[in-house]
């Protein structure tokens, strides 16, 4: 709700304009977060653009599954939150999965070493060792040879076909899935399964009818039907056997990859008509999107357009969604899975408003991850250290993933370190309580900086600024509640001012609705009265019910604003007068 309320109060701002924007926040270093909203014919159009650097160094961008596994869903979220101790991450969802067991339908690479095999019929992403991103239709052939000639693999950690063969790494899971009748050849060690390369390994143990263990470092090859006695005769225990899985295109540079599809921008251009395994119902309708793509200078761009809400955001469709991705400067884009799976989140908080209401349990989503110092905003951006109980203390924190060599300061206006704290640190969170015991810190603005130096050599800094004032404090509203009609104002708070500054106060609905303003002048220190005749602007009496007075004061210090609530009551009627008797 409060996300809606924010976006209403956009579309307050800007309705004569055919567009707006919300500040772009800076999520991590180099890692910023824009929500849009767009005017059309149709309705409004809300978009969250993310953009990160050229994956390389303390960043890559990479895709990141439900359980670590094949199987299985999870929210982005819960995705997120699950990779957070070796990342600070951001990102969207990912491609189309199988509702039934959550298995992806497409390509999954990770550092080079394929998951699961591409769709021939859509387009899958890949991120090579040069950090630029590749969109491509890509099929995977592969064999297997034991004994006697190559034979044909029909699949990667998915179930075989009927006459056909399977191989189950460690990226399935524990155990080969029940399969009656089937036969299976355990293969230990094994060769990770690269691309387009030899993968040998060796046949320690032969089960049947699944369920069997997959061990780490190894795979097992499984087979049904027709291919039974070809692999009971030709894989043997103690002897070797090689699989391939080929690529074409030749993806063998590329580190990470996942599906996706259809391709939405080729050379910088919208791509109307991919001609890929996609229907009219998925490509025509204006849904919420989700897109991934790439900038000249190397930049990633993410995309998540809401949809399905009217009055918020009716969504787009897939060729919108293109011409969205062009108009943010991408040369490469590919969209990936829509409707109810397009989420965006950070850290593992939701950035975007899903049109189910809630996060879709999906099967992967695509994340940059970051592996350097990272600093979360301080959660006062106005610290008023003054002791009544509103924005006294400040709660401070860093977080590392790797063993670092940290340098941790609070610096004050002054230019003078206050806090200050160095030496090398293992991963973790680490966190102060600010300000201590003892006077009062300096006004002004104060900065949080800290630079950090990684176990690879690999530097990173962040710096967070907030600002001490202590000009206003201890508003209260006054009892009993406002009765309403009145004739003459009367006093509904009291705020103390530190110091001489511009004060401004008005009257908010709990939702947050303007009602009148009730003071704009020049104070002096001292105690202020804030008073108010219960009428809104247009000078007719509000309704009974809760309110919030908000109060702000500007200086020298910067900007500073309190708030309490209070409450509206309808005034009794006075008794009519007793009439004499006659």
């Amino acid at each position: 709700m409060l996300r809606r309320a924010l976006i209403a109060g956009v579309f307050g701002l800007v309705l004569a304009g055919p567009a707006a924007a919300q500040p772009r926040t800076l999520l991590m270093p180099g890692v910023t977060y824009e929500q849009q909203v767009a005017f059309t014919s149709h309705g409004p159009v809300v978009y969250h653009v993310l953009v990160a650097p050229r994956p390389g160094g303390l960043y890559s961008l990479r895709p990141a599954l439900a359980d670590g596994t094949i199987l299985g869903r999870g929210t982005v979220t819960s995705i997120q939150k699950r990779v957070s101790g070796g990342a600070t991450v951001a990102g969207i969802n990912g491609d189309l999965f199988n509702s039934a067991d959550g298995h992806p339908t497409g390509l999954v690479m990770q550092d080079g070493v394929l998951w699961h095999r591409p769709s021939a019929e859509r387009s899958s992403i890949g991120i090579d060792s040069e950090g630029t991103l590749h969109v491509d239709r890509v099929t995977m052939f592969g064999t297997w040879q034991g004994t006697g000639p190559r034979r044909t693999l029909n699949g990667l950690n998915e179930t075989p076909p009927a006459n056909g063969t399977s191989l189950y790494t460690p990226a399935w899971g524990p155990a080969t899935p029940a399969s009656p009748g089937s036969y299976e050849a355990v293969l230990s060690p094994m060769s990770p399964a690269l691309p387009n390369v030899d993968l040998p390994g060796v046949v320690v143990q032969i089960a049947q009818g699944g369920n069997t263990p997959i061990p780490v470092g190894g795979a097992v090859l499984v087979a049904r039907g027709t291919q039974v006695p070809r692999l009971a005769a030709e894989a043997l225990v103690g002897g070797d056997l090689t699989l391939r899985l080929l690529l074409q295109p030749d993806w063998t540079s590329m580190l990470q990859g996942l599906g996706g599809g259809p391709i939405v921008v080729r050379d910088g251009k919208v791509v109307f008509r991919a001609n890929e395994l996609f229907t009219p119902d998925q490509l025509l309708p204006r849904a919420p999107r989700s897109a991934v793509g790439q900038l000249a200078d190397g930049k990633i761009v993410m995309l998540v357009v809401d949809g399905r809400q009217p009055g918020y955001s009716v969504g787009l469709t897939n060729f919108e969604l293109g011409q969205a991705m062009q108009r943010l400067g991408c040369v490469t884009a590919s969209a990936l899975d829509s409707g109810g799976s397009s989420t965006m989140a950070f850290d593992g908080r939701l950035l975007n408003a899903p049109s189910d209401g809630a996060e879709r349990a999906v099967k992967e989503a695509v994340l940059v991850y970051y592996t350097g110092v990272y600093v979360p905003p301080a959660p006062q951006p106005v610290l008023s250290p003054n002791g009544d109980g509103i924005a006294d203390r400040q709660a401070l924190a860093y977080k590392l993933v790797r063993p670092t060599t940290v340098t941790a300061q609070l610096v004050g206006p002054d230019g003078r370190a206050y806090y200050s704290d160095a030496g090398l640190k293992n991963a973790g969170v680490y966190k102060i309580v600010w300000p201590p015991a003892g006077p009062a810190p300096l006004q002004g603005r104060w900065q949080w900086v800290v630079t950090g130096v990684d176990d690879q050599g690999q530097r990173s800094s962040v710096d967070r600024g907030f600002t001490v004032n202590n000009t206003l404090g201890s508003l209260r509203s006054q009892p009993p509640a406002m009765a309403v009609p009145r004739a003459n104002p009367r006093a509904v708070a009291t705020v103390s001012v530190g110091q001489t500054a511009t004060v401004l106060a008005w009257v908010e609905s709990e939702t947050g609705a303007p009602i009148v303003n009730i003071a704009s002048q020049r104070v002096a220190a001292g105690q202020l009265v804030l008073q108010w005749d219960g009428r809104g602007h247009s000078g007719s009496p509000v309704y009974p019910g809760r309110y919030v007075v908000k109060v702000a004061a500007t200086n020298g210090f910067g900007r500073v604003e309190l708030a309490t609530t209070f409450r509206v009551v309808k005034a009794k009627p006075k008794p009519l007068p007793r009439r004499k008797p006659s």
